[in-house]
Parts: C-alpha cells; structure tokens; sequence
C-alpha cells in the first residue's frame, strides 16, 4: 500500500505506516520477520535528491536510522544509560548480547530522486522470546534505585523518526563526519577482532565504517579494507564476517 502511494503524493508531504502486529515482514535476504503486539513497527517514506551529501551515500541512511531508534530511548533524560546499543549494518542490540530489533531499507531511484522506504521494527514491551526495552528500564531501575517509566511503542515511533529527521539534516550539511561520533558512540564493534570467511580465516581488527557506510577492518600485512553489507553477513555468536 505505502509502495503505491508514495508516488502519488505531494513531496512536502509525509508518509507513514504503522502496525500494532505484524505477520508478513521482510528481513534481510528474505528472511521473515514476525512481531506480536508490543513492539514498535513502522514503514517511513522519505525523498532524497541524488545530487546531496546523503543522495551519494544512500547505504548510510539503515546507519540513521538504527542510530535513531537507539537516541529515540536515550536521549530521554535519565534514559542517557540504558543499555541499547547498534550492530552493524542495521541491528539494533542489548548491549552486545541481544538483538531488540532491525532495520531494512529499500530505495527507488526516479529521475534525480530517491524514494526511501524505511522499515524498522524493535520490541517496546514483549519480555519474550529474548528482551525488550520496558525491561532493560526495569533492570536499570532496580539496579540504579530510579524509577523510569515505561515506555511505549507509539512515542518511541514518534521519537525515532523526529531524531531521524534532524539526523539528516545533520548528514546532509557536514557529510558522514557530522554523525559517526554519535554513531560510535553507540555501537557494539570497536576494537573487536573477527574472523573472515570461517572460523579458521584471517584475524582482523573492526576500525569503523567508511565514507560509503561500509564495515572497515584492518588484516595483518593488507591494510584496511571495506566490507559491504549486501554480500557480507556478520555472525555475533562466533565473531565471524561470512560472504553470504
């Protein structure tokens, strides 16, 4: 539905949809991705015109993103440590332990414009089958003596699209540099060693993501090299980057 709209309407106006359960979602490469009440689910359009910082970066848009549903919980005073974090490309995290929720974005090209369709899902409040948000705000409060509220799906949607906004606008006027401090800030990989190809591959070093959105790593003896996210898969369990 929002794919056939999105075409139809003005370009200063917004679109989004919205759904409190979700049966028939998309993953990366095909897989499904199923969520029950309580937790926050949305389809964002956006345009992008080609000719702009972030028009020449597009891969960096599922980085935005991930990062704005991450600052949509902590930049909430009192909420600053809450332990949500960004997996690299588009995942976001319990501290390194958990995935909470994802991040896929699909672009059309037409003329000199793009036409972003942004899905991003992440558990507000279903302490099952992993964790959720409400009880990271619980751990902490029982941990920390506080009292945060819980939190609900609606207003982390809100949260996380208004922060996307002024991501951009970020983004567009200073380019990559004006976001990767509040990116790393975040995110679950630095300084850590991985394997590539197989457990028995080469040891390398994450050193961060480059101007294009890609995974940099450091090997012995090669230098820095960039990854790409569409042919790569990063699995956490055994530190391994897969060519897919």
């Amino acid at each position: 539905l929002i794919g056939r709209l999105m075409f139809e309407l003005p370009e200063e106006m917004g679109l989004i949809a919205i759904a409190v359960r979700q049966t028939q979602g998309k993953g990366r490469g095909g897989n499904v991705w199923l969520s029950p009440v309580g937790c926050a689910l949305s389809t964002l359009h956006i345009t992008i015109p080609l000719h702009s910082n972030l028009g020449q970066r597009i891969p960096f848009i599922q980085h935005l993103v991930s990062l704005a549903v991450v600052e949509s919980v902590r930049s909430i005073p009192g909420y600053e440590d809450i332990e949500l974090r960004l997996k690299w490309p588009n995942d976001i995290y319990y501290s390194d332990l958990m995935k909470l929720g994802g991040v896929l974005v699909n672009s059309t090209l037409i003329e000199t414009t793009f036409h972003i369709l942004i899905g991003f899902g992440f558990n507000v409040n279903n302490s099952n089958p992993t964790i959720c948000i409400n009880d990271l705000i619980a751990k902490f409060n029982k941990e920390e003596g506080t009292e945060l509220q819980p939190l609900s799906a609606d207003c982390l949607i809100a949260r996380t699209v208004t922060v996307l906004e002024r991501l951009i606008d970020i983004f567009q006027e200073k380019g990559p540099n004006g976001v990767l401090p509040r990116y790393y800030k975040y995110w679950i990989h630095s300084g850590k060693q991985v394997r590539l190809r197989d457990e028995e591959g080469p040891a390398a070093w994450i050193v961060g993501i480059d101007d294009y959105g890609y995974l940099q790593v450091h090997q012995e003896g090669k230098g820095v090299e960039s990854v790409h996210p569409d042919g790569n898969s990063f699995d956490m369990l055994r530190n391994l980057i897969v060519p897919k």
